[in-house]
């Protein structure tokens, strides 16, 4: 799942059916997201139900995971959808400009402040405000912002009239807010008030099922006429994805821009992709997964290593086929050896 820019082709979309994939296409406040595994579309689902509350939500996730996704798709289903979006990135402003960003100032009331600003809480009023990197606020803005959020009128910095609004709060943060806590960096309160609803955002590897579509949509955004092999996809999907979908992003990029050819092959991904994690050696046992890892063989001998062809075999999808492999540390994406000849 990610954030694009516009919506898939129809030439990706149908490149994406064909290898098996079914995304579920969706635009949130002018951006579109492609969902393809049950993980997502199930986290998408919950986002819908709570979204038609006004309780505070707080999303955690790795970096680069999808957050700002979510808090906008959370706006968009919400009562609130005609009313302001407004987003800050707490981690990006020094602390002496963040509270004065979140609640405006008056003219006058410092060197510099030439006129009077409105803050973020009155821009946001009626709608929806996504503080992502909460974590990074110091502990004196989050005081203050733990009063508005009890309802407490607030002023602007160097205001006498008081305030007061209806904001929905979404927060967001790839940091541990509950290990920040016991710290002493982060606010019980606080992450209480804001923690109402949660909504945990897995990582990239955790739902590989979302690779392949992600990765043809951002190939097409940099060169409609590029495609990626499905040997390629299978390859990504061996890959832990530390950097999450903004790293299959860049790298989707980068390759869009340095190669020469029509099509990404797996010979044309860096070497750290084609890792090929070997079987570990065990004695003989009898287990269930030793017969599975058995059976599954046999049909790839069967069918001279055909993937397609041993999964409709075995009566099973060449996801599910995949999976499996991978679980027996072999990677999918290196050709089956049948006797002695690498098949693809």
């Amino acid at each position: 799942m990610a954030i694009l820019r516009k919506t898939p082709s129809a030439r990706v979309e149908a490149d994406i059916i064909a290898s098996g994939e079914t995304p579920d296409v969706r635009s949130f406040l002018g951006m579109t997201a492609v969902i393809s595994s049950a993980c997502m579309r199930t986290v998408m689902q919950f986002v819908e139900r709570i979204a038609q509350s006004n309780a505070a939500v707080l999303i955690t996730g790795e970096t680069g995971s999808g957050k700002e996704l979510i808090a906008r798709a959370l706006h968009q289903y919400s009562p609130r959808n005609g009313r302001p979006w407004i987003d800050i990135n707490c981690a990006a402003l020094p602390d002496h400009l963040l509270e004065s960003e979140l609640f405006g100032f008056e003219k006058g009331a410092f060197s510099g402040a030439d006129s009077q600003k409105q803050g973020m809480f009155e821009l946001a009023d009626q709608g929806t405000l996504f503080l992502d990197e909460i974590g990074e606020l110091n502990l004196k803005s989050q005081s203050k912002l733990l009063r508005v959020l009890d309802g407490w009128p607030h002023y602007r910095l160097g205001g006498t009239r008081k305030i007061t609004v209806d904001v929905r709060i979404v927060a967001a943060s790839n940091a541990d807010l509950e290990n920040e806590v016991r710290l002493g960096t982060f606010r019980s309160d606080l992450y209480h008030r804001l923690n109402q609803v949660r909504v945990a955002v897995p990582a990239l590897r955790e739902h590989p099922d979302d690779i392949g579509p992600l990765a043809r949509v951002f190939l097409e955004q940099q060169n409609p006429d590029l495609t990626i092999t499905e040997e390629a996809v299978e390859a990504l999907e061996c890959y832990s994805w530390p950097g999450n979908v903004r790293e299959l992003r860049s790298l989707m990029a980068r390759l869009a821009l340095l190669t020469n050819v029509t099509e990404i092959r797996r010979e044309d991904l860096a070497p750290a992709l084609q890792v090929v994690s070997q079987p570990v050696e065990s004695e003989p046992n009898y287990s269930l997964d030793k017969l599975e890892q058995e059976v599954i063989y046999h049909a790839l001998e069967q069918t001279d290593g055909r993937r397609n062809r041993a999964a409709e075999l075995l009566g099973i999808s060449r996801r599910t086929l995949i999976r499996r492999l991978k679980l027996y540390g072999i990677n999918p994406a290196r050709p089956f050896v049948c006797s002695g000849t690498p098949v693809n």
